[in-house]
Formats: C-alpha cells, sequence, structure tokens
C-alpha cells in the first residue's frame, strides 16, 4: 500500500522489531514525491512509539538528502531535539539532518557543541555520524575547521574501524578543499 495522506504515514512506520527499518523506505519514496506529507512524517520525530521516532527520523534524513529545504521550517525544533535525544537511532539521523540546515552562527556553535558531546557516545554509529555532521558543518566555517580537522584525526588514530575510515575520508575533503582554495 503507498502511504498518502489519508492513510496516515506514520501507522506505517510503527510495529514489527527494532533492528529494522520497516517501511521506512518506502514512507521516504511517498514523501519524495509528495513533500506535502513532510510535516507528518516530521511529528514522528516526537511520537511516544519509540519505533515510529527512529523509523521517522530516517525516513526524514532520506527525504532531506535530496530536498533539504523541507527541514528549515523544523530548524528550532530539530535543535533542540538534538540536544534532548538519548536513544541511538534519533542521535545519528539528527546527526545528518542538522548540518543541512541554513543556521546562524551561533546555532552552528550550539549544534557543534551538541555533535562534539555525541562523540562520547556508546554508539560507535552515533560517534561516526558526529565526525560527519561536525565536517558538515565546519566546511563552510573556517573558525571551527581547524577543531574539527583536529578530532578528525584523532578519530583516525584512535577510533573505532568506522570512525577510522570516516575520518581519512573527510579529512581527504578538506585537503581537496584546501588545494582548491589555494
Amino acid at each position: 500500500m503507498t502511504p498518502t495522506a489519508s492513510t496516515g504515514i506514520l501507522s506505517l512506520l510503527s510495529g514489527g522489531d527494532r533492528r529494522s527499518i520497516g517501511r521506512a523506505d518506502e514512507v521516504a519514496a511517498a514523501v519524495s514525491k509528495n513533500p506535502r506529507l513532510f510535516s507528518e512524517l516530521m511529528e514522528g520525530l516526537w511520537s511516544k512509539d519509540p519505533l515510529v521516532r527512529m523509523r521517522a527520523a530516517d525516513a526524514a534524513e532520506k527525504v532531506a538528502r535530496t530536498n533539504a529545504a523541507l527541514l528549515q521550517p523544523y530548524k528550532k525544533k530539530l535543535l533542540a531535539l538534538l540536544a534532548e535525544a538519548e536513544e541511538q537511532e534519533l542521535r545519528w539521523h539528527l546527526a545528518a539532518m542538522v548540518p543541512r540546515l541554513a543556521l546562524s552562527a551561533a546555532e552552528r556553535r550550539v549544534a557543534s557543541a551538541t555533535l562534539q558531546s555525541y562523540l562520547e557516545d556508546r554508539s560507535s554509529i552515533v560517534r561516526t555520524f558526529a565526525l560527519q555532521g561536525l565536517a558538515d558543518l565546519a566546511q563552510d566555517d573556517l573558525e571551527m575547521r581547524a577543531g574539527v580537522i583536529e578530532l578528525l584525526r584523532e578519530a583516525c588514530r584512535n577510533g573505532t574501524p568506522a570512525m577510522k575510515a570516516r575520518g581519512r575520508k573527510l579529512l581527504g575533503r578538506f585537503v581537496r578543499m584546501r588545494v582548491r582554495d589555494s
């Protein structure tokens, strides 16, 4: 069944196993085709059902990869949720979404501080996505860049295998940027 405004897309995200994304890909595809459904999808990030929260975050992050502007009306709520989220699945998707927002310098500093706290998360996936988010924030912020490069170097030395691989990739991006800007 293809989700529509009348079927309630959040109902498609409930039930099943926590280790499964359920129908999140199907919901993401439907919302991408019909962006009017995005507001309902975003409501899922605050659902009382943890499965709906994590799958809504997954679907919203997938939609925002190609249409980041849909996130902008939720900027304040997303920044607050970034700071409050405790579930690892929610955290790693927020770490990917928040850097896609148009942020003021002050908002970027707040997001950066929160993502740096994610580097202490017990989940390697959260720590890896936090590195990616910090690098994305620092891409256009020279004041942040040196500190983020040092975090990436540290991750390459002492991180999990995923953090080391992501750190190397992101450091390469900054080296290419430096060469291009020279």
